[in-house]
């Protein structure tokens, strides 16, 4: 969809116009609760661009959620995140979207100024998951996130006084903790899967490399990798944290050593010409890369090495 064709909401006032809500009670922060409305809440038709975070509870993501190559069946309900200037919308791959909310928090950024979430809250990965990368709650998971957000429902609905903002960052970070923590105990449920991905990614790199793609298309990028085991970014970085403990630029950079490696001490190539072939624009940005990495020049490698 084009640029231009999208609908952009900058404002909360704008947005529960959207859902066909009352204004929010507050203009930087609103828990929309769809069994707690008289209005009925209706998505808006294409895709559009929220200006603030939105964290929402599905009841049910119907169908099969796509997970790296595979498929998984899944009837139960998730948490969906979503930051700042995210495009959202339904598509036909996107099948669980069109499913309806039972919660959804929104959260302008500058709720959250002069508060360490400000900050905090943009480390958190998951924000840029794509849609097949929901987390997936158990019942007792689902019990505690309903249970923060019917505090956060119940805050928001008194009387505001100089501890109310206090406590919303508070719950909100209790709702963030916990979902970092049950994303993390998805990751370890699903290591059979997640090691599969992981044997992709190897192969993937190793023909990247072992084809010299560098030649042409340069040092692979995250995104590159990413787009090819259809994954979002961040959603590799952290699977690959939670097997190997680096992220994927990490990975990346592991991958272009050992092939350094191998071309410095097997074959008679020159530093620029190995450079050249591992995509290095500049000798200068391989040779202070290797050292880097190694506490090695690429010709005091090649020379211990002999």
């Amino acid at each position: 969809m084009e640029e231009n064709n999208l609908q952009e909401f900058d404002s909360l006032t704008k947005t529960h116009e959207l859902f066909g809500l009352p204004k929010p009670q507050h203009p930087l922060i609103s828990l929309i609760n769809s069994d707690a409305s008289d209005a009925m809440v209706s998505r808006p038709a294409g895709s559009h661009v929220l200006k603030f975070y939105k964290i929402s509870y599905k009841t049910r993501l119907s169908g099969k959620i796509k997970y790296g190559q595979g498929y998984y069946d899944f009837d139960g309900g998730g948490l969906l995140f979503a930051s700042p200037n995210q495009i959202i919308g339904t598509n036909e791959q996107n099948i669980g979207e069109r499913e309806c909310s039972l919660f959804t928090l929104l959260i302008h950024p500058d709720f959250l100024l002069s508060y360490p979430l400000a900050k905090k809250i943009k480390q958190y990965g998951f924000f840029s998951y794509s849609l097949n990368e929901t987390l997936h709650l158990s019942d007792e998971e689902k019990e505690i996130i309903l249970s923060v957000f019917k505090i956060i429902e119940h805050e928001l609905n008194s009387r505001i006084d100089e501890f109310s903002q206090d406590v919303v960052i508070a719950q909100i970070e209790l709702l963030l903790s916990y979902a970092n923590r049950f994303y993390k105990r998805q990751f370890i449920t699903r290591k059979a899967a997640n090691n599969e991905l992981l044997q992709q990614l190897e192969e993937l790199l190793d023909t990247y490399l072992n084809n010299e793609n560098t030649l042409k298309e340069g040092i692979p990028t995250v995104q590159y990798l990413s787009d090819h085991l259809n994954i979002s970014p961040s959603y590799l970085s952290d699977m690959l944290r939670s097997l190997t403990g680096q992220n994927a630029q990490q990975h990346i950079h592991n991958k272009l050593i050992e092939k350094a490696k191998e071309k410095l001490s097997i074959t008679n190539l020159s530093v620029s010409e190995i450079a050249y072939e591992l995509g290095f624009e500049h000798p200068q940005s391989f040779s202070r890369f290797f050292k880097t990495k190694t506490t090695y020049s690429p010709l005091e490698f090649r020379q211990k090495f002999n």
